[in-house]
């Protein structure tokens, strides 16, 4: 793996949250990893793993809370930066 992912803060948030069904989005590039990632972020919640396209973190399928999904995670995404 040639990247990072912060599994711990990740599990925070999730925690700090309540997550029950989690929806982990991931670039083409990442899609190979998903065991990998899947494994580091198991916890007491249900995770999913988005197989769809995935064009950056403005790419949010919508209807997901039409599944019951209460979170979702993208990963491989930069931040979106706040202009004053």
């Amino acid at each position: 793996m040639d990247y990072e992912i912060n599994y711990e803060n990740i599990k925070k948030e999730l925690k700090k949250n309540n997550a029950k069904r989690v929806l982990i989005q991931l670039p083409d590039g990442l899609k190979k990893d998903y065991a990998i990632i899947e494994e580091n972020l198991k916890g007491d919640y249900e995770l999913f793993f988005w197989l769809g396209s995935c064009y950056g973190a403005c790419d949010i399928p919508t209807y997901i809370k039409d599944y019951g999904f209460d979170f979702i995670i993208h990963l491989g995404h930069l931040e979106f930066v706040k202009e004053d």
